[in-house]
Formats: C-alpha cells, structure tokens, sequence
C-alpha cells in the first residue's frame, strides 16, 4: 500500500513538473480550482458554444442594472479551456454589458499570462461565448416577454430526438 502511494505522489510530482513547463502558474491555478463553474437555474444571459476544435463553453450571467453581478461556465474541453472559461468570469464580473462586450481573446490571454499557440483557440471559444451569452440578455431585455418561454438545459444533457 504505501509503495502504491509513494508511486502516485511521483506521478503527481511529475505530471505538475511537465505542467510547469508548458502553462504559467496562473493558468495552473484556474484549471485546478477552477472560479464559477457551474450554472444557474435561470440566468439573464446564456449562451452555449461549440468551437472548431469540438469544445463545448456555456456562460450564464446574471445582471442588475446592466451590470454583471454573477458568472458561471461550463465546459467539455481540455485544461486550457476550463483556465479560460474561468479567467472569462473572473474579467466579467463587476463589468458593465458595455465592458463585457469588449473583452477578447487577447484580454483572456492576458490574465493567464498566455498559452501555447495550439491552445489559444480556447481563450477565442471563451471570449465568444461571452459575447454570445451579453448578446443574448440585450436581446431578451428589449424583447422580456421571451424570458417565459425560456429554457436552459443543463450543460451535457443530451436532447432525445427519438419521440
């Protein structure tokens, strides 16, 4: 048992070392403990994604007096995609919809100290799902009677086609 142990810890040890060498420590920190995953019962913005690499990214925000009080994500993708959905809330909360909309792939970057160029398509996922999800309470707010006949499924549940 304890040479079972031992074993795991030098595994741990070596994934983290390799870890160190491709990502910053801030992207590290996000994918471990990553910030506002999860989603919401009823959100004021949503929006769900699917990038070209296959990932999946849903933001859900809420809002008061157009500003973003709460933002939650949820995706299916790699480490990189989960440090940049969470990094995403991070720069959203606080904002105004205005600011929201303004925040790119670059700005997420930024937070993160970067990621390696096969990655970068993660932070682009994360800043156009956001855009989607401010787009989406605009839409609602000049439309409110849409918000009745709402309805956000939860992240990874499949829709039955079959009857």
């Amino acid at each position: 048992m304890s040479s079972e142990i031992d074993s795991f810890g030098a595994l741990e040890k070596s994934v983290m070392e390799n870890m160190r060498m491709t990502y910053s420590e801030k992207v590290i920190d996000h994918f471990l403990n990553p910030r506002n995953a999860g989603e919401f019962d009823y959100a004021e913005g949503y929006a769900k994604v699917t990038g070209p690499c296959g990932d999946t990214m849903q933001i859900c925000l809420k809002v008061k007096d157009d500003i973003i009080t709460e933002a939650r994500f949820m995706t299916d993708g790699c480490g990189a995609s989960i440090a940049c959905g969470s990094a995403t809330t991070e720069l959203t909360i606080r904002k105004s919809i205005t600011e929201a909309l303004e925040i790119t792939q670059d700005d997420i970057l930024n937070s993160l100290e970067g990621l390696s160029e096969s990655e970068v398509h993660c932070a682009l996922l994360a800043a156009n799902t956001l855009k989607q999800a401010v787009k989406d309470y605009l839409s609602l707010r000049r439309e409110p009677w849409k918000k009745a006949y709402r309805t956000i499924e939860p992240f990874g549940q499949v829709r039955r086609t079959d009857g």
